[in-house]
C-alpha cells in the first residue's frame, strides 16, 4: 500500500517540476497584458487627480463668491442710506478675477425708507452668485 500512495505523489512532483523548468521567461502576451493593466491604472489615477483639482476650484469659487457677497451686503448696510434707485460702492479689495456689482431698488408700493439690495458676484465674466437683502433707513 505504501508504494501505491507514494508513486502518484512522486509522479505529480515530477510533472510539476517539469512544468516549472520548461518556462524560460515571460512571454510577449504576458508583457502586453501587464502593460495594459498598468496603463489602465495610470489613466484612472490621473483622471481622479483631474477631477479632484476641478472640484477644489469649483468649491473655491463658490465659497469665495458667498463670502464676498455677504461681506458686500454688510458693507452696504454700514454705509449711509441713499435713496433708490442707486448702487453702493463695492468692496475695495477683491481676489483676482472677481467682480462685484450692487444695485439698490425701491420697493413698489412701500415707503422710501426701505430698499432691496442686489449683490452679484462674478469671476472672469461668469456670474457665480446673486444675493438679495433689504436696507432700511434708520
Amino acid at each position: 500500500m505504501k508504494n501505491k500512495v507514494t508513486i502518484p505523489l512522486k509522479s505529480m512532483g515530477k510533472r510539476l517540476a517539469s512544468l516549472t523548468t520548461k518556462q524560460r521567461g515571460i512571454g510577449l502576451a504576458e508583457v502586453l497584458v501587464a502593460l495594459a493593466l498598468i496603463g489602465i491604472a495610470v489613466v484612472a489615477f490621473l483622471s481622479s487627480l483631474y477631477t479632484g483639482a476641478r472640484t477644489v476650484n469649483i468649491i473655491y469659487e463658490r465659497v469665495t463668491a458667498e463670502n464676498l457677497a455677504r461681506s458686500q451686503l454688510e458693507y452696504i448696510k454700514s454705509q449711509s442710506y441713499i435713496t433708490a434707485p442707486t448702487s453702493y460702492q463695492a468692496l475695495s479689495s477683491l481676489p483676482p478675477g472677481f467682480t462685484i456689482t450692487t444695485q439698490a431698488s425701491a420697493i413698489e408700493g412701500r415707503d422710501d425708507n426701505i430698499q432691496k439690495i442686489t449683490v452679484t458676484v462674478s469671476r472672469n465674466g461668469k456670474t457665480l452668485l446673486t444675493l438679495e437683502d433689504f436696507k432700511v433707513n434708520r
